[in-house]
């Protein structure tokens, strides 16, 4: 079995926090938004329709943990999910936990402020809760 590959850029642009099954589930560095983005452990795929029947099951059980995770945890108002690919080619999903108070309610986050950092205890804090509380199947990343 070939040995999976992160595309270069999702790997700049994000931090590692564990992983699913089928997913590795990785938290985008922008700290205007709790957000976290699924990408299955598949290399040379870039559609959803890719995955077999049993892999979109998967993602759909591991989708359903995160978003479950971001609405209730962070009581968030709304849950975006979006699979855009223009610039990455790697099939990724995002999943961002939306506030009626955000800078950029209702809108899409895409383009509109810059992206921002996150200190290291915000970024332990998200970390440590979303590991908590990810629990069938999760393994949380040590490093």
């Amino acid at each position: 079995m070939t040995q999976f590959v992160l595309h270069p850029q999702l790997a700049a642009d994000t931090s590692l926090v564990g992983e699913f099954p089928l997913c590795q589930v990785l938290l985008a560095n922008d700290g205007n938004f709790p957000w976290l983005i699924l990408v299955p452990k598949i290399n040379n795929i870039s559609e959803f329709h890719e995955l077999t029947d049993e892999q979109q099951v998967q993602f759909l059980s591991e989708s359903n943990a995160v978003s479950k995770l971001l609405k209730d945890g962070l009581s968030a108002d709304k849950i975006n999910i979006a699979a855009l690919g223009n610039m990455v080619p790697q099939l990724h999903i995002h999943h961002v936990a939306r506030f009626k108070h955000d800078a950029c309610w209702p809108k899409p986050i895409w383009g509109q402020i810059p992206a921002i950092s996150r200190t290291a205890q915000q970024t332990l804090q998200l970390v440590t809760m979303i590991s908590s509380k990810l629990q069938a199947g999760f393994v949380t990343h040590k490093g």
